[in-house]
């Protein structure tokens, strides 16, 4: 890339800024999702034990198995999303240098509007 001219590395970090609140969204999802099935286990296995549902050991596993792979899911994509977070500050940093570099003209309003 042109050191004069960083608009090329301007636009591949616009397009990594896109990637990464994608990234961070989808996340997020995972995260919603992953509290839902703690959740969901946690009732189940509760109710289990409060005698509102039958007591079966397929039924108890099942909300165990949710309880805890709600609980992995939550936290790997917590994880993910705040490392895609610290990546995302990194490039809005570095393309708001690359923008304060740039000559820039300011441009007059020509309607008289503001």
């Amino acid at each position: 890339m042109n050191d004069d001219d960083p608009h090329e590395e301007i636009e591949g970090l616009e397009a990594q800024i896109d990637e990464l609140a994608a990234k961070i969204e989808s996340c997020r999802k995972f995260i919603l999702a992953g509290r839902v099935a703690v959740a969901g286990g946690a009732v189940a296995f509760i109710a289990m034990l409060a005698g509102a549902i039958r007591s079966d050991p397929s039924v108890m596993a099942a909300a165990v198995v949710a309880a805890l792979g709600g609980i992995v899911v939550a936290g790997s994509n917590r994880s993910t999303a705040k490392e895609a977070t610290h990546e995302l500050a990194a490039a809005e940093s570095k393309r708001a240098a690359l923008i304060g570099q740039m000559d820039l003209r300011l441009v007059p309003d020509q309607d008289g509007l503001s």
